[in-house]
């Protein structure tokens, strides 16, 4: 079967018969704030249980989606939830044209959105020490695989699913799932979508070509992985890639669909992002 056939396959699936084909693999949430709230509460629910064991906690995250974070806080906050013990390594950041990471005060650093959402909300004595909180750029990129090594590895990837199949910045393309951290561009898809949401206007030709990334080896290679797929806006862009993420024949064309191989995973959407779309083509 083509990918073109199998879409238009995925894409008459009604929401009752992805839940029921996928099983507990599968959550649909009301609405996408009821997904954040899972994602919120998901982490913190893993940091308090290792807290509880005198165990540490090590998540791949992810700056989009990000509606999470500001709940994650307040429940770190309110709950007394110390992260002294967390290792967090960011998916992904974005680049200039000559492969140097965004300065964090630049709108688009994803260091700036995840400071602005939950670093700065967090009380300062709950909050991870810097040099457990690691986001990829062009001077750590060759020493990241090591550096996940060193701590025992990762513990639960939680990460969003991109238009074009990407996890991190993990685009389409030859040999995809064993690859490591490492400077990639960003394809067409991706910044066509990213720069429609991103508040710029749908500026093109400014928004960045070039990322630094984790790579689905570590991506795989957690003992967990949760992926919240959603719209979050009123283009309905996300349908298809949640069902070729829940049902799609896996290859380097949707680099997700490797999560299938996988021993533990979830996939959490919201109602809107389950729905068939108005035709299918």
């Amino acid at each position: 079967m083509t990918r073109q056939k199998e879409i238009r396959r995925l894409l008459n699936m009604s929401p009752a018969r992805m839940i029921e084909q996928a099983g507990t693999k599968f959550v649909v949430c009301p609405d996408i704030d009821e997904l954040h709230q899972h994602f919120a509460r998901s982490i913190a629910a893993e940091i308090k249980t290792n807290n509880t064991k005198g165990k540490s906690t090590k998540l791949i995250l992810p700056v989009g989606p990000v509606g999470q974070y500001p709940m994650l806080a307040e429940i770190v906050n309110g709950e007394r939830i110390s992260l002294k013990q967390c290792w967090f390594f960011m998916m992904d950041e974005h680049c200039d044209d000559n492969g140097i990471v965004l300065p964090p005060d630049h709108p688009l650093s994803f260091r700036h959105t995840f400071d602005e959402q939950f670093a700065s909300r967090v009380q300062r004595s709950l909050m991870l020490p810097a040099k457990q909180l690691i986001f990829p750029d062009h001077l750590n990129v060759q020493t990241l695989k090591d550096r996940i090594e060193a701590v025992g590895g990762i513990d639960t990837t939680y990460g969003g699913i991109g238009i074009h199949g990407h996890v991190a910045y993990n685009e389409p393309e030859p040999n995809v799932r064993d690859s490591d951290p490492r400077l990639v561009y960003l394809n067409d898809f991706t910044r066509t979508i990213n720069a429609i949401r991103a508040e710029i206007g749908g500026n093109l030709e400014c928004y960045p070509r070039k990322g630094v990334t984790l790579g689905m080896r570590q991506i795989l290679g957690a003992k967990r992985i949760r992926l919240y797929c959603r719209n979050g806006i009123a283009l309905d862009w996300a349908n298809t890639v949640l069902r070729l993420a829940l049902f799609g024949a896996p290859g380097d064309d949707y680099p997700v669909t490797y999560i299938r191989d996988h021993q533990d995973y979830l996939i959490v959407t919201d109602e809107d992002t389950a729905r068939s779309p108005t035709f299918v083509v």
